[in-house]
């Protein structure tokens, strides 16, 4: 069921600014999601496969770095999410 809110989580934070995963792994963990980078970067991969996210390597401090940013395809399903998110939040 938190794989949702994880994948929402992600798109949210890919539309404000390009994200990398150990940063990605911090953030959920302030919001209670304690993941492994054995889970986590399956994850990114994942929804780069269903072209939700597009990602770029760079070179920080000598090390190669995955950078992800949200596509067309991944803000709309963002912009779903938050309309079906109300429509729960209503119910309950």
């Amino acid at each position: 069921m938190f794989l949702g809110f994880i994948y929402i989580h992600i798109l949210h934070h890919a539309n404000e600014h390009p994200i990398y995963g150990s940063w990605m792994m911090d953030e959920l963990r302030t919001h209670g999601y304690a993941m492994s980078a054995g889970t986590l970067y399956p994850l990114l991969h994942r929804m780069e496969d269903e072209s939700l996210l597009v990602s770029e390597k760079t070179v920080v401090d000598g090390k190669q770095r995955k950078n992800y940013t949200i596509t067309s395809f991944g803000k709309k399903m963002l912009e779903k999410s938050h309309q079906k998110l109300k429509e729960i939040v209503g119910e309950i």
